[in-house]
């Protein structure tokens, strides 16, 4: 049985751009892309916090330390600068090695900057 993991997220990253114009894609300021081990051209999924939107694109390399997270073409239509965003990237692996798995998790400041990282995500308790 092959299962589809999470690889790793930025999480809360802020849509500098939204260039409804540009080929498609979604560009990434190149030390969150290395963090996260997100690849230029891998298939990632963007959840929009601000407005609810959900879609999937590629990611491609903006300049190192740029803080971009640019949305385009036809995605630009799903976010706006300022909003924020969840970009997750999954992998498929065996139930074996996913059992023992641990994702990249980059919470990113205002300022797409790095809050953080992890490998876990806390147990969620009952109100």
């Amino acid at each position: 049985m092959q299962l589809n993991m999470l690889k790793c997220k930025l999480h809360r990253a802020r849509v500098t751009h939204a260039e409804l114009d540009y080929d498609g894609s979604c560009a990434i300021d190149g030390k969150l892309l290395d963090l996260a081990g997100i690849l230029e051209f891998e298939q990632i999924d963007i959840y929009n916090i601000t407005n609810g939107e959900r879609f999937t694109t590629y990611a491609i390399r903006a300049d190192e330390g740029s803080g971009v997270i640019s949305v385009n073409g036809a995605a630009a239509h799903k976010a706006r600068v300022g909003d924020r965003v969840i970009i997750a990237a999954f992998a498929t692996m065996d139930e074996a090695s996913a059992r023992g798995y641990k994702p990249r998790l980059v919470y990113c400041t205002d300022e797409n900057r790095v809050a953080r990282t992890a490998n876990t995500i806390p147990v969620q308790k009952a109100a």
